[in-house]
């Protein structure tokens, strides 16, 4: 996985956290599913990355 996919990647998961916290805070539904949301997304693509990672070695 290359440095800017990581650095993206934990943005986004970063970016999830903070929106899911925020929803959670102001009891807005919407904004803590789409910071959820942005989470998986974040892990799926991290996982992809590996699993390409693994087959490069």
């Amino acid at each position: 996985m290359g440095l800017a996919d990581k650095a993206k990647n934990a943005a986004q998961d970063a970016a999830g956290k903070v929106k899911e916290a925020v929803g959670d805070a102001t009891g807005n539904d919407d904004l803590r599913n789409e910071g959820q949301a942005d989470q998986g997304k974040s892990s799926l693509k991290k996982a992809g990355e590996n699993i390409k990672d693994a087959f490069k070695d």
